[in-house]
């Protein structure tokens, strides 16, 4: 058997995963991912478009009257696709397994289920071979600070191994 259809069968599974991970995710998670990928995808620097690959860690703070903390850090992926592709997917967009990926970090706060402008919303989105452990720190402890600063009683974030 080729391998030729069998690497392209692999490519198809990888991508279909990929979205239906991204359609999986709660849509309190979902509209921190976009709000990272308009982010990402606005970057001068950046040449392909980038889609959401998979969820590394992610927490909430329920912190009552219908506030919630969220911390969510995941990959992005390069895409076949220039940036400013308009209603991107995986369908449309295969990843490409030729560029690192990028790891974001975000926190934000929630108010019914829409995120609030205060505090503003963190976003750190680093290509993942330049991402170091005191970067990583750095956003926990960004994120823990805007927990407390809005009076929540709990940290916001797992520590990090």
């Amino acid at each position: 058997m080729s391998l030729l259809p069998l690497s392209l069968l692999f490519v198809f599974l990888t991508s279909a995963e990929a979205q239906s991970s991204f359609s999986k995710i709660p849509d309190s998670y979902k509209k921190g991912v976009e709000l990272a990928l308009q982010n990402v995808n606005a970057h001068e620097g950046v040449q392909q478009h980038f889609l959401f690959f998979k969820t590394i860690q992610k927490s909430q703070i329920e912190a009552g009257f219908d506030v919630t903390y969220i911390y969510h850090n995941f990959y992005l992926k390069a895409t076949t696709c220039q940036r400013g592709t308009e209603n991107a997917d995986t369908t449309t967009c295969a990843f490409r397994n030729d560029r690192p990926l990028i790891d974001c970090a975000i926190c934000y706060k929630t108010y019914a289920g829409e995120i609030e402008a205060e505090p503003k919303p963190y976003v750190n989105c680093v290509h993942k071979p330049a991402l170091t452990e005191d970067m990583q720190k750095e956003r926990m402890d960004h994120c823990n600070k805007m927990g407390y600063s809005s009076g929540s009683p709990t940290l916001l974030a797992v520590k990090y191994p």
